[in-house]
């Protein structure tokens, strides 16, 4: 009896033993590595999207190319995401994790890669790179009746030499550097979630995943930080001498460190992989291998054998397995719940894409912002109000334990609310820029019909000026001018950001004419009044994000809940690939090509072709974007709205009485398990069959 009591003690002290073995050298260990590898994961897409516009000027490109470059991710993630999701479980995940990790890694690296092959930036044709040359602040100005030739070619020759030329198709490597990043972060998020599922204590996958998410949103926080101060700096920063940069961040042309954000990323994604190369491919048989070696030897040879046996029956049954899937496929899609939710999520991801994408572009056309100012105001609105809204919608949802229907009901009342304020966006938007030979005449006297081939003024007609120059430039009459040559400046003083031109003959102040008038470098800022209406726009932003998200939770329950319970697997993957494929890939390419359109000034590259955008229609942009985006959201809450009312069909008669009257609820343990496993809960999954 006391030898029972002593071999029943030494068992709990040796299972106690192997608990605490688990989780201190295996399962922690895996958890905050894990941790480490989203918080990566988030940093990388949010220095891909901050980036955008510098990758767009850096290398000459249009909106839509760059916006090709920012689906080029998901095209990655197309390809392996199939290999990952049969193959990943049968493989040692930690390790396929680590290998996604370091892939991710060299992806970012990849994407900086072009800065250090391409020449130094040429921001305009009259600014060399070689800092030893006086020409460097050299500005073209209106000499009357000189060689039209003299005045066009000479300032292409300033920098011709060792360096080669920004604008290129270097921009290859960016595209391929993120489809890399794209096919590295594919295993992170679905082996994590299942090794972290298949090992943590029971009942506390939804709290470590809790965690996993809310660590998560470090990346971002740290993303937006590095952006708002990389793009501060000046892209060559270190290689050319900063006191003869003529441009300010606020410059349409400025480019900021982008690269630095790239390779800040790309390292630690790499040093975020080391962790899960010395991690078992199961904790159990680390248990086992610390409690009998000779016991986990004989488990060791029989799961090889059971492996074995298990390929050679998943190889006899390939056929088998086809038509299951097939069939499966086949009930999801005449399933009109969920095809409704389907179209739905689609294109509200695809107005989410399109917005954080180009969000940054339409602050600074719109409101003057800078992209370093920009981030900061993303970062400081955009996180703090989503957080709060995901964590008040789940407490709500658990608080006054909606049914199914009411869940459904609630995301689409929050989602409305949001819509309805978005719309106030187009009130917000700023009167178009006032700029001679684009929205004025030249004289800056009237409006033109078209910005295309304005006609040249007396005050400029003589000076031979090179259309082509992007040098803006700012009147004492508060419009700017496209070169000083345009504005028929005669001399210019001062250097580099601070210099000024005199006697332009196009400035006029208050309807008359000054041949002493003065311009500075740069555009002119916004009014007054357009600076009040950003401010108005932060706080629309604020309750916008903060409606969308107190609806997210119960939008991810439908997709679990109406489904056959065998299928929710393959349905969240269905949806996870079309979402991708129509909406990640193609959504940044057609807001670019609209975005595009309304373009007024386009550079031309050494080649002579059109290279980027130097300044948009500020009205055309803000309607073309928040229209854009607005009927996406509006089909959007349709077919949802047709979702609830097919899922109100669904469930008459008794089953909707039992779903109305609170007899079936979604409580704080089924949130859980949603978390965990997405099970339905039984009384529901019985209503589900009887109505199927």
């Amino acid at each position: 009896m006391a030898q029972d009591q002593h071999l029943d003690k030494s068992a709990k002290t040796q299972s106690s033993g192997e608990k605490k073995s688990k989780c201190c050298d295996g399962f922690k260990m895996f958890l905050v590595a894990l941790c480490l590898s989203y918080i990566c994961k988030a940093l990388g897409g949010v220095v891909m999207k901050s980036s955008i516009i510098q990758i767009e000027r850096r290398f000459e490109i249009s909106s839509s190319v760059v916006g090709l470059i920012d689906g080029s991710f998901e095209m990655g993630n197309l390809l392996v995401i199939v290999f990952v999701s049969y193959f990943g479980s049968k493989l040692h995940r930690p390790k396929i994790i680590g290998i996604g990790c370091f892939i991710m890694g060299i992806g970012s690296i990849l994407t900086a890669l072009p800065h250090f092959l391409m020449g130094y930036y040429r921001y305009s044709k009259d600014f060399s790179t070689n800092t030893s040359s006086n020409l460097t602040s050299s500005l073209t100005v209106c000499v009357p009746d000189q060689d039209v030739l003299l005045n066009r070619t000479s300032s292409t020759m300033v920098g011709k030499g060792h360096e080669k030329e920004s604008g290129s198709y270097m921009w290859v490597f960016v595209l391929l550097g993120n489809m890399l990043r794209g096919i590295g972060e594919t295993p992170i998020g679905p082996l994590g979630i299942s090794y972290m599922d298949d090992f943590a204590q029971e009942g506390q996958s939804s709290f470590y995943l809790g965690i996993l998410n809310g660590v998560a949103m470090i990346g971002p926080i740290i993303g937006f930080l590095m952006g708002s101060l990389f793009f501060r700096i000046y892209v060559d920063v270190g290689y050319v001498d900063l006191s003869t940069i003529r441009i300010t961040p606020k410059d349409s042309r400025w480019v900021g460190a982008w690269w630095l954000g790239f390779l800040v990323s790309g390292m630690l994604s790499i040093i975020s992989s080391i962790p899960f190369f010395f991690l078992p491919k199961s904790l159990h048989k680390q248990q086992e291998r610390k409690t009998s070696l000779s016991l986990h030897q004989l488990k060791t040879s029989e799961e090889k054998h059971q492996t074995a046996d298990s390929i050679n029956s998943s190889q006899e049954n390939v056929t088998a397995d086809l038509a299951d899937f097939f069939q499966s496929l086949k009930s999801i899609l005449t399933n009109p719940l969920y095809v409704l939710l389907l179209l739905s999520t689609l294109l509200h991801v695809s107005a989410f894409i399109g917005i954080v994408t180009y969000v940054i572009k339409f602050l600074e056309q719109q409101y003057g912002q800078s992209a370093s100012e920009a981030n900061t105001v993303i970062g400081a609105i955009s996180l703090p109000t989503v957080a709060a809204g995901i964590f008040l919608g789940g407490y709500i949802i658990k608080r006054f334990k909606f049914t199914l229907l009411g869940s459904a009901k609630f995301a689409f009342f929050t989602t409305s609310v949001a819509f309805i304020f978005y719309l106030s966006n187009f009130a917000l938007i700023c009167e178009k820029k006032s700029i001679a030979g684009l929205t004025l005449t030249y004289d800056g006297n009237n409006p033109v019909a078209s910005h295309i081939n304005v006609p040249l003024s007396y005050c400029n007609s003589d000076c031979n000026c090179d259309e082509s120059q992007w040098e803006p430039l700012c009147g004492n009459n508060g419009i700017t001018y496209i070169s000083p040559c345009l504005a028929g400046c005669k001399s210019s003083s001062g250097n580099a950001k601070w210099t000024v031109l005199h006697n332009c003959s196009c400035i006029e102040e208050d309807g008359f004419k000054n041949r002493n008038t003065s311009a500075r470098l740069g555009e002119c800022p916004r009014d007054y009044q357009c600076k009040r209406k950003f401010y108005f726009y932060i706080a629309v932003q604020c309750l916008v994000h903060f409606f969308s998200s107190l609806g997210h939770i119960s939008m991810l329950m439908m997709i679990f809940k109406n489904v056959q319970p065998e299928l929710k697997s393959l349905a969240v993957g269905f949806q996870s690939l079309i979402v991708r494929v129509l909406g990640g890939i193609p959504a940044p390419i057609y807001y670019g090509i609209l975005i595009d359109k309304s373009c007024l000034k386009w550079s031309i590259n050494h080649q002579g072709k059109q290279g980027t955008c130097r300044i948009y229609n500020s009205t055309v942009n803000g309607y073309s974007f928040l229209g854009l985006t607005a009927i996406l959201k509006f089909l959007a809450l349709i077919f949802y709205f047709l979702f609830i009312s097919a899922m109100k069909k669904k469930y008459k008669g008794e089953g909707a009485k039992g779903l109305e009257n609170g007899k079936k609820v979604i409580n704080e343990a089924n949130l859980d398990s949603l978390e965990k496993d997405g099970h339905l809960l039984p009384a529901l999954k019985a209503d589900q069959e009887t109505n199927m």
